[in-house]
């Protein structure tokens, strides 16, 4: 059950807290109390539906039920994100959405393994705090939005209280206001994830330039500099030129989904790396213990020269090409180019990786749609896997064109090789 508030550490509070109906009443008694009646019913069997129902009948107040069903309808959510804690913690659907995964947090707090405090400026709902509070470091979270912040403050209660009773001593504080005002204080570390969506708990919507990114990337960057380390979290597609020279750029996939790029100074960046992706793999469930593969170089790779198509493709995975390492991998796979500026590579023999997609082409099929639905047709392919790469198609309005029948599956990748359009027939290796 979730944490009592007389337990949580010290907790400074200089902002007003948020007047969202129901929903500040949730770090209250009456609000733990309504939440842990909410997780026996559901623990023997209600649906939501006669939760609510129940407890409207035993006089729970409207508005802070809403709340604490939608929050326990979230934590159910965040079990991949923050494992073993989400039945005690506080979230709010966008807070949610936009936090890092526990094993991503923990892949920060690594960074900063020479220092003895981190500042959170923009902390969230506390994702990073809590790795870095795990990593033995003194936590300094800031946070703009008040309910925010509580919900931080009390889901960093809840990790402090197991780490005390594991003989651990942490520390944390807990302040609202703007990270540019409150600043880092005495922490020798900084991070920093400025908010790339418009402000509100739910429905929120990304900001189109980042220019209006919370706080602005240029603090954000003058902050981490200042740090004996410093890290700054943005979105995978941050527009290249605005990556700092002195800066190590990590893109960050997880099961095969670009999730972040991070921004790393001093003590935080590594000796002679400029560019890497790293790759976090749950093979054995989202709650377990990951795999962490990287690629790394000193610069952008340049890119293998383009060849003719061999009987195995590989298709980078994305933060190898956001990375712009794909060079790199093909030299590793003795591959090259399938053709110049499309991300396939393409080689004679069979090679493992974790970097990359591998297929064996099994046979070239007609680029044609109309010979090509006659080819598939021709074979009983009834189960489609489409990909593609430098062709406009639609693979979903595709499949469905194609009008699949039949008892087998197979991949078809579409893409361009020298001057001409393929369609590959292709098998996973």
């Amino acid at each position: 059950m979730s944490a009592e508030p007389s337990d949580r550490p010290r907790v400074m509070h200089p902002g007003p807290v948020s007047s969202s109906p129901g929903w500040d009443g949730l770090t209250t008694p009456d609000g733990h109390d309504l939440l842990g009646r909410i997780a026996a019913l559901r623990a023997a069997g209600d649906a939501p539906d006669l939760v609510n129902q129940r407890l409207r009948k035993d006089g729970a107040d409207p508005e802070l039920l809403a709340a604490a069903l939608t929050v326990a309808g979230l934590r159910d959510r965040a079990a991949p994100k923050f494992g073993a804690n989400a039945p005690d913690m506080l979230f709010t659907q966008a807070g949610l959405e936009q936090a890092s995964r526990a094993h991503v947090a923990e892949l920060h707090a690594a960074r900063f393994a020479s220092c003895k405090a981190v500042a959170d400026l923009g902390c969230g709902l506390g994702a990073e705090s809590l790795a870095f509070l795990r990593a033995g470091k003194r936590v300094r979270a800031v946070e703009l939005d008040p309910l925010t912040a509580r919900f931080a403050e009390h889901n960093l209660a809840v990790e402090a209280r197991g780490l005390a009773a594991a003989g651990g001593s942490p520390e944390f504080d807990v302040l609202v206001g703007d990270a540019t005002v409150v600043g880092a204080g005495d922490a020798d570390a900084v991070f920093l994830d400025p908010a790339r969506r418009t402000a509100g708990h739910r429905d929120t919507r990304r900001l189109a330039s980042s220019d209006d990114y919370s706080p602005t990337l240029d603090f954000a960057f003058r902050a981490a500099r200042s740090a004996v380390a410093g890290g700054v979290k943005l979105g995978p597609g941050l527009d290249r030129e605005l990556i700092p020279s002195d800066a190590e750029a990590q893109w960050v996939s997880v099961d095969g989904q670009v999730v972040e790029m991070g921004l790393w100074f001093g003590e935080a960046a590594r000796a002679g790396v400029g560019r890497s992706a790293t790759l976090v793999s749950h093979d054995d469930g989202p709650l377990a213990a990951p795999t962490v593969h990287e690629l790394r170089a000193a610069t952008d790779a340049p890119d293998a020269e383009a060849r003719e198509l061999g009987e195995y493709l590989f298709e980078p995975d994305g933060a190898v090409i956001r990375a712009r390492l794909i060079g790199l991998l093909a030299k590793e796979l003795g591959a090259g180019m399938l053709r110049e500026g499309i991300a396939y590579l393409t080689a004679d023999r069979p090679a493992h990786t974790p970097f990359a997609q591998a297929f064996r082409v099994i046979e070239e099929l007609p680029a044609r749609e109309k010979d090509l639905k006659r080819a598939l047709a021709a074979r009983g392919i009834g189960r489609l896997e489409i990909k593609k790469r430098g062709v406009d198609v639609d693979p979903a309005a595709l499949r469905t064109r194609m009008r699949l029948k039949g008892p087998h599956s197979a991949t078809l990748i579409l893409s361009r090789s020298a001057n001409r359009h393929v369609a590959l027939l292709a098998e996973r290796c």
